[in-house]
């Protein structure tokens, strides 16, 4: 039996250590719980067909996560995991200009050729929008799309490691440094403890370039601070309302228990400052109340921070290091990873297996972010 290190237990490492583990591997997962991870911070939306963005290679990934969520979901489900943290409630974009609108379902029709789960595409009136999420300010149209869903990363996290264990998995809080030998990567110091394996899987986000600084590998990744808002509404059942995607780079979900999570900001160049800030705070709620004024009233919970991992040309990259046999790694997934990430783990599993991928690895070359 092959066994196999994983180092970060965010939602793409412990996705990579599922996938492994379901293959018979033997598979330790490692992490040192640092305070900032994207997964833990994170809530997130799937739904990339409206993306206007044009790297082809990154929607390939985004459409692939969101086409494979309901398999993994079931799977967890059979697996006794019933707080996934996954729930297709459904999407409203949001625009004032009711063309903007039809030239977002003419888009997300042209990609429902090859993405069937988008669902059910519908333009709303602003009346119909309002009802569907009360808190929206009055005039806003919307496209309704049904295959739309929201995500807890926390939850799913949780979820995914405890089927993982399940699986036979073992799981380590504790500091890791890689172990290598010449050209050969052996396994890895858990606490100074040495632990062999055959190979090691490397999913420490923005903290991964320290992993790598020992065996001469400048990996190019930096975090991206980022705050998000919760909130709480009293006496209102918002375990329904459709996620909220306004037509800037901001965000309103709901999840349970009248909790509504709002965000974020994109800083770059703060390093891991942790610190909630009032400036971050601000621009987070002036976004928020002003395409939902029915949040004013909302109770303000905690204010979260996470460190986007980000990687040259804003790109995921993942594959084997090709300096070291044994090493591989995955990063980059900047702000859509609940999307992709789940997706990303299966393929970088594949690749440490030598299975066949779902899509072109060379267009994720971890070369790009090496020096």
């Amino acid at each position: 039996m092959s066994e196999t290190i994983v180092i970060g237990a965010g939602i793409l490492g412990v996705s990579t250590a599922y996938h492994l583990a379901k293959s018979g591997q033997k598979v330790t997962i490692v992490d040192r719980e640092e305070k900032g991870q994207a997964t833990d911070a994170a809530a997130g939306i799937v739904c990339p067909w409206l993306s206007q963005r044009r790297n082809k290679a990154w929607y390939a990934l985004a459409r692939g996560g969101a086409a494979y969520y309901p398999t993994l979901i079931r799977e967890l489900e059979d697996a006794g995991e019933s707080s996934t943290g996954y729930a297709q409630v459904g999407t409203l974009s949001i625009h004032s200009d009711p063309k903007k609108l039809e030239a977002m379902v003419k888009r997300a029709e042209k990609r429902r050729e090859e993405a069937p789960e988008i669902g059910e595409l519908t333009i709303l009136t602003p009346e119909e929008a309002k009802a569907m999420f009360p808190p929206l300010l009055e005039g806003y149209g919307a496209v309704h799309v049904s295959g739309g869903a929201r995500v807890d990363g926390t939850a799913l996290r949780n979820a995914l490691l405890r089927a993982t264990r399940k699986l036979g998995a073992e799981y380590i809080r504790g500091e890791a440094r890689l172990w290598a030998d010449g050209g050969m990567v052996k396994g890895a110091y858990i606490d100074d403890q040495k632990m062999n394996a055959d190979q090691v899987v490397v999913t420490a986000g923005a903290w991964a370039k320290e992993l790598f600084k020992p065996l001469r590998i400048n990996f190019e990744v930096e975090p991206q601070k980022a705050q998000i808002v919760h909130l709480r509404l009293k006496d209102t059942d918002t375990s329904q309302w459709p996620v909220l995607m306004p037509p800037s780079d901001h965000y309103v979900l709901s999840f349970d228990q009248g909790r509504v999570v709002v965000g974020t900001t994109h800083e770059n160049g703060v390093g891991f400052d942790t610190r909630v800030t009032a400036s971050g705070v601000k621009e987070i709620l002036d976004k928020a109340l002003h395409i939902a004024p029915g949040l004013v009233d909302a109770e303000l919970l905690e204010t979260r921070v996470g460190f986007r991992p980000v990687t040259p040309n804003f790109l995921p990259v993942f594959g084997q290091v090709q300096q070291f046999k044994g090493l591989y790694t995955a990063n980059g997934l900047g702000s859509s990873g609940l999307t992709s990430g789940p997706f990303i783990g299966k393929q970088l599993a594949s690749c440490v297996l030598g299975k066949q991928t779902d899509v072109d690895m060379e267009l994720y070359n971890i070369a790009q972010a090496i020096q």
